[in-house]
């Protein structure tokens, strides 16, 4: 597959995934922008009360003090209730969250804590919150309109835009929390993402140049945990200025220990290893952001979880190798496996290990086929989409199709004494049993 070259990574923001991961981060950037917000209303609200004293126009200035007081009910109102209001909502999330993740798999949970518009309702709310507290502070006792110094006309204005804003909003997370507790948008969500991050991800051809002999190795330091990305730029660097290749030796969703080797290092010494450890982020868990077999992995969790005894939901399980299938055929003719990235130069100064086409087809086919004897629609949907990928594929991709397929006919033919229900079980129907 050397015909597509080298396609370098496109510019990725390591700490802008790892903050998505997070779901601190909005509220925390949400309560300084109101708190800007409020200095920058307050200021204009002043300055509006001091033009209209200087004018000498105090009608028209009590007739905003009216409205201002009017407003403030509203306002102790939406203080007082909406931190309830915050609670009542976010508790039957987790609920619903809770729900999903034991329907399909403890993976999904991560749409949620990704999920713009979860992040987007919580920072809404809770900046409405503040700035309700912090409008409060803003009125006085001052009745006179000559003696006044503030009157929080804008200031109203915009707390009472924050709560149409929090009332649009909590329709919309209502929505896309029921669309969590579906199969078909979460095994969507989940392909969407997987080809996201395909679209980023560095290709290369297998078996290009040779990185030499081994001299040296680093070293794992860390405290254990998946390893989720690596800043290949920054290794690059690394690399250019100790002139030197690196190899990465654990692939990004591998679990690492301390004193389990990380890096080869060919042609020389090793760089220094402060370099070499900002640009390795190992966490808790596997994340999409550079993973490519991640996607596949979830999507075959949900299905195993389907076929389960427990469980007993083949349409459920059908509905996942749509989009497995699908995720396949689409990197059927995709440069995968090793990837040698390179400098400016063009010389390889970074080597990655990354999953070939038989481990993708394997992990999108392999736990399924042990778990579909007893489900003649699985089955038929199995056979199904390898034939379909057999289409597509190129005559050196087809031999791990090949492996399946044939297995496929073996595990139906020994569990399945009809010869009649074994024809029916794997006849090719892309509706399972349509």
């Amino acid at each position: 597959m050397s015909d597509r070259g080298y396609r370098r990574p496109r510019p990725l923001s390591p700490l802008r995934e790892h903050l998505r991961d997070t779901f601190w981060f909005a509220p925390t950037a949400g309560f300084v922008s109101v708190f800007v917000l409020w200095l920058i209303a307050s200021e204009v609200d002043d300055q509006v009360v001091s033009l209209f004293q200087r004018e000498g126009a105090y009608d028209e200035l009590a007739g905003l003090m009216s409205f201002s007081q009017d407003t403030k009910t509203i306002v102790t109102t939406i203080s007082s209730a909406m931190m309830t209001f915050i609670g009542v909502v976010f508790s039957i999330s987790m609920v619903a969250v809770q729900m999903a993740s034991g329907q399909l798999t403890p993976r999904v949970v991560r749409i949620f804590v990704r999920s713009r518009i979860s992040k987007l309702t919580l920072t809404v709310f809770l900046a409405t919150f503040l700035f309700s507290l912090l409008v409060l502070s803003s009125y006085e006792g001052e009745t006179d309109p000559r003696r006044v110094t503030s009157v929080p006309l804008l200031q109203s204005l915009l707390i009472l835009l924050l709560v149409a804003a929090s009332l649009l909003l909590f329709v919309m997370y209502v929505s896309s929390t029921l669309r969590l507790m579906q199969v078909g948008p979460v095994v969507d969500r989940i392909a969407r993402d997987s080809f996201r991050v395909l679209g980023r991800m560095p290709w290369g051809p297998e078996g290009d140049d040779d990185p030499g002999p081994e001299t040296a190795r680093v070293m794992y330091e860390g405290p254990a945990g998946v390893l989720r990305d690596v800043n290949t730029a920054r290794l690059v660097r690394a690399a250019r200025r100790q002139g030197v290749v690196l190899r990465l030796i654990p692939r990004i969703g591998d679990f690492v220990v301390a004193g389990t080797p990380m890096f080869a290092v060919h042609g020389g010494d090793a760089p220094p290893r402060h370099r070499l450890r900002s640009a390795v982020s190992v966490s808790v868990e596997r994340t999409l952001h550079q993973d490519l077999a991640f996607g596949l992995r979830q999507l075959t969790d949900i299905a195993l979880r389907a076929l389960s005894t427990s469980v007993n939901d083949p349409t459920t399980a059908v509905q996942c190798l749509d989009r497995i299938v699908q995720f396949l055929a689409v990197v059927v003719r995709l440069p995968l496996g090793t990837v040698h990235h390179r400098d400016r130069a063009g010389r390889v100064r970074l080597v990655q290990e990354g999953p070939g086409w038989a481990d993708l087809v394997d992990l999108g086919f392999e736990e399924i086929r042990w778990c579909v004897a007893g489900s003649p629609q699985v089955t038929r949907r199995l056979m199904a989409g390898l034939d379909d990928l057999l289409l597509l594929a190129p005559a050196g991709r087809r031999q791990p199709l090949l492996r399946h397929r044939a297995l496929l006919v073996q595990t139906v033919e020994r569990a399945v004494p009809v010869p009649a229900d074994r024809t029916f079980a794997l006849l090719p129907d892309r509706q399972g049993i349509g």
